[in-house]
């Protein structure tokens, strides 16, 4: 079983606890794209966890994670990442990470182009994490960056990394900054060093799991469809391919298909970053929902943008992962809420529409809400749906129709275990 875990909408919308939950039953985790920009939250038994980086496989014991040639790596962030879990006991062995050589080095460069051109974009800014995401992929799509299997053949590694640094200095120069080659080489080994042994041909390896062991593997995704740098709100996206059809590109496995494509949604809309988002709420109502689904971002802090429930934006987010299933998240935050809003609709100059616009049309989207019947109590501990407030069950089932794709599970509290599989 190859099955894919995504994002529907902006991201942040529960894929970390989707996927510790799911991986009881999965030999392999694997992360296919994205970098440091995003968080993962899991709580479980252990505790409460943040993942840039790491698989959020990596908390559940004999489970493989790897990190695949997608992704782009900030090799001083792992580490930091990785020495934050051995500290509270959570040691991967050799086959507990595993990351994919082909895989590339996000550098000290990155981060420092990347904040610099947000400072000069000032009001006209992306939204970037300034953790070097754009720059790092630009120079990959430039065959202008370093590998992870560079770190294991270092023979021309500094007279590279000198070109390197010359070229990128041309850039930096406009903004009275530059790159010093020889502590970029130093950054490299002394950050290097402690990953060597996990770096491998994560095609290969995964290849032989899937065909020789017959695992069942998960690829989890990073950010939502609607930050993809193709079919997103372009240009505020990301800079990889966010979408469940790259994740056996981004794995290092091109050659296999999947199984499975579980959808990840909230029960309301959030947004962290910059962009069009056309169900935004505002003032004490944007305060009121983001109090209750604590929606401050796990990588920056950032309060996010939060809004009612967006079908236009779902629905087209479900079509463009090839979703098979969905999973409801945060539905308990709505407990108690009142009465439920729900963007159904756009407008757009003056038109109702139900398609998800792109560009300037979008950008000039207006929401057409409707209300729906808000539910009372604690459905922290419901495990059937039939468990669930009526107006709880009815809410779900209007989600699910108007998105077009089945809801199978619903999240009704942060623990591994408040879930509700359908």
């Amino acid at each position: 079983m190859l099955t894919a875990i995504v994002g529907i909408n902006w991201g942040d919308e529960g894929k970390g606890r989707m996927v510790d939950l799911l991986s009881a039953d999965y030999g392999v985790v694997c992360r296919y794209q994205g970098g440091n920009n995003a968080g993962h939250t899991v709580i479980n038994e252990k505790g409460r966890f943040i993942l840039n980086l790491l698989p959020s496989g990596i908390l559940r014991e004999g489970v493989a994670n790897v990190m695949g040639p997608g992704m782009v790596i900030d090799i001083e962030h792992l580490g930091g990442e990785l020495a934050q879990l051995a500290g509270r006991g959570v040691v991967p062995g050799e086959e507990g990470l595993i990351i994919s050589d082909r895989a590339t080095i996000c550098m000290p460069y990155h981060k420092l182009q990347d904040g610099l051109e947000e400072d000069r974009l000032a009001d006209r800014k992306f939204g970037s994490t300034r953790r070097g995401i754009a720059p790092v992929y630009a120079d990959k799509y430039m065959k202008k960056a370093l590998r992870m299997g560079d770190l294991l053949h270092t023979e021309g590694l500094r007279e590279r990394l000198r070109d390197i640094c010359e070229w990128k200095n041309i850039t930096l120069r406009g903004y009275g900054a530059r790159a010093d080659a020889g502590e970029m080489y130093e950054w490299l080994m002394v950050n290097g060093e402690p990953l060597l042994p996990r770096i491998k041909d994560t095609t290969e390896f995964l290849h032989d799991a899937i065909e020789k062991r017959g695992a069942s593997v998960m690829f989890e995704a990073q950010l939502g469809a609607l930050r993809d740098i193709d079919f997103g709100i372009y240009p505020y996206t990301s800079s990889s391919t966010t979408l469940a059809a790259y994740a056996p590109i981004g794995a290092g496995v091109p050659a296999h298909r999947l199984d499975r494509v579980v959808g990840i949604m909230k029960a309301y809309s959030s947004c962290v970053g910059e962009g069009p988002f056309t169900c935004e709420f505002f003032g004490a109502e944007a305060e009121k929902l983001r109090g209750l689904g604590g929606e401050y971002g796990a990588a920056t802090g950032r309060p996010r943008r939060v809004g009612g429930f967006d079908v236009v934006a779902s629905r087209y987010g479900v079509r463009v992962q090839g979703a098979t299933e969905l999973a409801l998240t945060k539905l308990d935050v709505l407990s108690g809420y009142g009465d439920i809003p729900v963007c159904t609709h756009y407008s757009v100059d003056g038109v109702i529409t139900d398609s998800f616009p792109s560009g300037g049309a979008l950008e000039r989207a207006k929401p057409v809400y409707e209300y729906l019947p808000g539910f009372e109590g604690d459905i922290s501990g419901c495990r059937s749906f039939s468990e669930l407030p009526a107006a709880a069950q009815d809410y779900v089932k209007f989600c699910e129709e108007a998105v077009g794709c089945r809801i199978r599970y619903v999240s009704v509290g942060a623990n591994r275990d408040e879930i509700i599989e359908r």
